[in-house]
This record gives C-alpha cells, sequence and structure tokens, in this order.
C-alpha cells in the first residue's frame, strides 16, 4: 500500500490499535526519548504527541515491530517482500542464452520502469505551506540525551545532486540545530553524500539540498537502505510500495522531493566557509558519538503539508527503532547479497547487541574445503559490509538466531589454529575501541564443518572442572569476580576494576587448562544480563590489540578503555541513558497517560555503568 503522507500511516496505526495518542504536554527536550525509550524497548506501540509546544504533531516508534515495520513498506510481511526481491533477481541475474528466454525477462524490466521515479509540474502537496522566512524552532526537534550538544533532527532524508553526473542521492544523516537557520550536517567520510560535498567543494560553488521529513514511511527505509551509488533510492521505493514517487521541484533549489512529503527543508552547503563543531550525539551505539567538525546546512526556505506530521526517532542502547530497520535489510537485501556475491549464502542475521556492524552471523551451504573463508574474505570488502567487526560463518543446518546454537557450533567447528584470523581494516566511524579513528581490528571465525583437508581439529567440548579454574584464578580470587555461563562451554566471564587489578595481571596466571576462552570485563557490568553483557563485550573489544592466546587460552580483553593506566590515545565515550531528573518526570506523566502503567526506565539498569563527566569518559 502507498501512503499519502504520515498522516495516512498514522490513521492506518489507529485502525490497526498499534497507536497510542498522547494529548498530555511531553517536553521534546529530553522527555519525549526517555517516553519513548520504554515503548521501544518493551514492544510497546507508535506513539503520536499532539502537545509538543508547536504546531505539528510527533510521530515516533512507528518502526519499532515487525508489524509495523511491514505497514511502512506497504507489505503483508517483510518475507513477502524479500521473495518478490529475490524472484525479481534471479530471473534478471539468469543466463539467458536463447532469444525466447531473453524476451522473458523483458516484462520484469518493465515492472521495474514502472517503479521509476517521475517529475511532476507546479507544486504538490508538501508545498501547501511556504514559508520564505524560515524558524526551525517552529519544529519539535528533540534534545534526546542530557549530553547531547543540542537538539537534533533524526529522521531526516537529505538530498545531493552529483554536479558532474548528475546522481542523485537520498540519505539519512543527523542534523544538529545550531540556530533558527542552520544545522550541522553530518556526512561521514564514507558516505554518498560527503563523496557529493567533496565534488561541489572541487567546483567552488554552493551545493544545494532538501531535506524531506516524513511522506510515506517507505521513504525513511529507502534511505536507510544499503543501495550501491548512484542508484536513486526513490527506485526502490516505488517498487516496495508498488507505486511509483512523484517528484516536485523544490522552492529556492532546483532539487526534486516526493511531493507528498510532510515536511521539506531547502537550503545549502557552502564548501567554502569553515566547518562547525557538531556533537556530542547519543548515538546507535549506546555510547556517544563526541564533537568533531562538520559542514553547515543553511535553510532557505520550509515548506508543509497542511496536515503535516513531524517524524523523529532516537538511537542509543540497543534495541531501538533502528533494530527493525535492521531486520528488513537483512531480509530485503539478503537475495542481491546471495545472488550477485556470495551464492553460498543462504542468511545474514546481525544480532542487536552488535549494533549493525560488530557482529554479522552468516550461514552458507558448504560444498569445497576453505569455503568459509572465502565467504568471510569477501565479506569484509563488500559495501557496507567492510565496516564489520567480527564475521561469524556457519554450515546451512544451523539457526543463527538461536545465539546458543551458533555459540556450541563455534567451539565444536574451530581451531584457534587455523579457523580464525585477525586482520586491520575500516571500521565505522562511530566504532570507539579502536586506537585509531575509523581503522582498526577484524575478526573472522570460520564455524563451518570442515572437510578432511581443512582440518585435523577432533575437539570435543567438555565442561570446565570447577577445581582448575579455582586453582587458576586463586591469587586473584578476592580481585576478580567469575561467571560461567554454561558449564557445556569453555567460556568464563571475569569482572575487574582498575584500581584492583589490571587486564595484564590476568595473563600472568598459571594456566594448568587449554582450551578456555577467558572475557574480561568491568565489575560494572551485571554478568547475569545477557544481552547487555554480549554489547559490552562486541562494544569495547579491537581484535587486534585486545585478544591474546596463551598455551590455548583465548583471553580476551573487554572492558572500557577509560580508566587512566589503559593509556588509551582517543576520548572514550561515556554510555548514553537518562538522567535521574527525567526519568522521574515521564514516570509520573506515564502514570496519566498510560492507564497507570508505568513502564521501568531502561535506564535504570546502566546507572552503574556511568563513567562519570559528560559525553566522555570522566570529563565534562
Amino acid at each position: 500500500m502507498a501512503y499519502k503522507g504520515l498522516r495516512q500511516f498514522v490513521d492506518h496505526l489507529r485502525e490497526q490499535d498499534d497507536l497510542l495518542t498522547i494529548n498530555e504536554y511531553v517536553d521534546p527536550m529530553l522527555e519525549i526519548a526517555e517516553m519513548a525509550d520504554r515503548f521501544v524497548k518493551s514492544n510497546g506501540k507508535a506513539l503520536l504527541f499532539r502537545n509538543t509546544g508547536t504546531s505539528f504533531p510527533l510521530l515516533i516508534n512507528m518502526f519499532a515491530s515487525d508489524k509495523r515495520m511491514s505497514m511502512a513498506i506497504g507489505r503483508e510481511s517483510l518475507e513477502d517482500a524479500g521473495m518478490e526481491i529475490e524472484k525479481l533477481f534471479r530471473k534478471i541475474s539468469t543466463p539467458a542464452e536463447r532469444m525466447i528466454d531473453k524476451l522473458r525477462i523483458l516484462p520484469c524490466l518493465s515492472k521495474i520502469a514502472s517503479y521509476m521515479p517521475t517529475r511532476i509540474r507546479g507544486k504538490g502537496a508538501c508545498q501547501k505551506i511556504i514559508i520564505t522566512k524560515p524558524d526551525l524552532d517552529d519544529l519539535p526537534v528533540l534534545k534526546c540525551w542530557p549530553h547531547d550538544g543540542g537538539r537534533f533532527i533524526t529522521l531526516p532524508i537529505v538530498h545531493t545532486r552529483h554536479p558532474e553526473t548528475g546522481d542523485v542521492n537520498a540519505g539519512m544523516y543527523r542534523m544538529q540545530i545550531m540556530n533558527k537557520k542552520t544545522t550541522g550536517m553530518h556526512w561521514h567520510m564514507h558516505k554518498t553524500g560527503a563523496n557529493h560535498f567533496e565534488a561541489w567543494k572541487k567546483r567552488g560553488e554552493r551545493m544545494p539540498v532538501s531535506v524531506v521529513l516524513g511522506g510515506d514511511p517507505v521513504y525513511t527505509y529507502s534511505a536507510t537502505a544499503p543501495l550501491p551509488e548512484g542508484i536513486d533510492e526513490y527506485i526502490l521505493a516505488g517498487f516496495l510500495r508498488k507505486k511509483r514517487v512523484k517528484m516536485v521541484k523544490c522552492i529556492t533549489n532546483d532539487l526534486y522531493v516526493p511531493e507528498d512529503s510532510d515536511i521539506v527543508i531547502e537550503g545549502y552547503v557552502d564548501p567554502s566557509e569553515q566547518s562547525l563543531k557538531e556533537g556530542p550525539f547519543g548515538d546507535h551505539t549506546g555510547f556517544y558519538s563526541l564533537a568533531d567538525w562538520y559542514p553547515a546546512f543553511h535553510v532557505t526556505c520550509i515548506t508543509h503539508r497542511q496536515d503535516a506530521v513531524y517524524p523523529t526517532t532516537i538511537v542509543g542502547v540497543p534495541p531501538m527503532e533502528d533494530a527493525w530497520i535492521g531486520k528488513a535489510t537483512e531480509k530485503l537485501f539478503l537475495a542481491p547479497i546471495k545472488l550477485t556475491m556470495q551464492r553460498e549464502i543462504t542468511d545474514i542475521h546481525m544480532p542487536d547487541a552488535g549494533v549493525a556492524h560488530n557482529l554479522v552471523l552468516v550461514k552458507i551451504k558448504k560444498n569445497y574445503p576453505g569455503q568459509g573463508m572465502k565467504v568471510i574474505n569477501s565479506l569484509f570488502g563488500a559495501g557496507q559490509m567492510m565496516f564489520s567487526k567480527f564475521i561469524v560463518v556457519v554450515s546451512d543446518n544451523v539457526n543463527i538466531r538461536d545465539y546458543k546454537e551458533v555459540t556450541g557450533r563455534i567451539f565444536s567447528n574451530t581451531d584457534i589454529n587455523t579457523d580464525m584470523f585477525i586482520s586491520k581494516g575500516p571500521l565505522d566511524v562511530l566504532d570507539h575501541s579502536s586506537d585509531n579513528f575509523s581503522f582498526g581490528g577484524k575478526m573472522g571465525i570460520d564455524a563451518t564443518e570442515k572437510f578432511k583437508e581443512e582440518s585435523d581439529n577432533n575437539n570435543n567440548i567438555s565442561g570446565l572442572k570447577t577445581e582448575s579454574l579455582l586453582f587458576v584464578f586463586k591469587p586473584v580470587k578476592d580481585k576478580v569476580r567469575l561467571k560461567m555461563p554454561s558449564t557445556d562451554l569453555p567460556v568464563v566471564f571475569a569482572g575487574i576494576s582498575k584500581d584492583t587489578i589490571k587486564f595484564n595481571d590476568l595473563l600472568e596466571l598459571n594456566y594448568i587448562i587449554s582450551g578456555l576462552v577467558l572475557i574480561v570485563v568491568d565489575s560494572t557490568v551485571d554478568m547475569e544480563d545477557s544481552f547487555i553483557l554480549l554489547w559490552q563485550v562486541l562494544s569495547n573489544t579491537d581484535p587486534s590489540r585486545d585478544l591474546k592466546v596463551i598455551n590455548g587460552n583465548v583471553i580476551i580483553d573487554s572492558t572500557s578503555k577509560a580508566h587512566p593506566s589503559d593509556n588509551f590515545k582517543r576520548q572514550w565515550p561515556n554510555i548514553v541513558m537518562s538522567d535521574d531528573k527525567t526519568i522521574r518526570r515521564i514516570d509520573s506523566i506515564m502514570n496519566i497517560v498510560n492507564s497507570g502503567n508505568i513502564i521501568k526506565s531502561p535506564s535504570s539498569r546502566l546507572k552503574k555503568l556511568d563513567y562519570g563527566g559528560g559525553a566522555s569518559a570522566g570529563m565534562d
């Protein structure tokens, strides 16, 4: 189904009893984010805030369920859309030798052509109201977390055009409000928007930019999709909604935007200007991304629908709304990956605790020795997969969404001498664990069932003997808190405080056993909370620096590197959480708006992880 703006989507959510309308005033400064965090982590409804202190109602949490995500892309289910894409790719990618076979492809190509965006004359619904003296304070823009540098537009679809090729891009880059007519433009170096900016900079010309908010929710999803550079995101949107997107020319620049958008912010970026300091921002990693220098976006005009709704989201400690967007991408883009790059891949999964790029689980149909390693190496160099930090490949008979089963296969099928490797390469710019910005360690684990040519590994997993562990850790027994999550797997977690003991002290112990995997975390981490534990391990570890092998034992330093003794080169970011005052305020509001049901703040379980200070550890 194609939606004519967010208002129609809101009506559909209401019909499905999947929307909570809040008439009570909730402050966009911190309070809406705290309430949304409670609903997204408790599988709650989408939230429509009517009283925002502006003339615009605000919609949040609209993607945070499989049902709502399917509704947003106009399909009954994500599986249906994934199957349709796979069927289409199979027809296009299958070699056609006979003329009759080539002719059979034509209807598919014709179908794709019918989804191409089209330009229309005149003004669109998004230009019903034209504000030539724009003021960004008229929008209910959120400040999400206490140490954020300000208020951020978090669901902007940023439209740019390459000045030479004419290629257009609709990407999603956060925008910090600097004043009534200026925002930061957070273009990462690897993104298409940044490439366009560099091209305009070489020409010495102003870069036109237009930002869309709302419209059909499929537009927002398409702006996040990992499409190859040069592919128009509105082709994907048209395919998913089964209706081409109508584009209308902006008022103050020559870019085109969907005519049924809710709000359009028009303007430009001047490459000759000095960059401005943007951030910090509580990011999707669960940590603050710290302040840095980015281009300034100048607003020339704001237009909007008569019935416009302001869409927004929050990111922070997972899972958030972006987790469901990631699930949709897994299903929709599996076919293009396996049919155009790695045909042996049968499934890909990125666990929520891995915040998309820290952990990728891959299932393959294995037919020859070394195939698992071949897939790992290929994925580390493929598109946005290049940002992955840990990639684990298993055989086709494994359920990669059953983490206990995956862990068991890792231990039963992996020889640390032959089936694991560590390298270095590009990382997401938000990765804080590496010594160097956007560059650091990566690890591949081939946990597939082995052919005889690959390994002589005949390891049988046996439980760890308690007396052996007690002997190993006896010298530090009063300084280390130990946790064995399973008696069937040789994994032990150790919680330490660096004021008492250092990671290197553990390397000096007498390991009379072998085959142990010891994972060291901060003593403040709740080792009974498996999700938070895994999130911390994946977030804080650089495989090239933090993994040691001693006498056949793997010892991993997954502690934060915020302690002075770590001598970490970069600032270590703090963890994202609400302050106590905001939590108490939302407790009182929820008692009114949610029938007395006060959902506990997710931030309450994070308080012990606060490093103190502001957005970076120990600093204001």
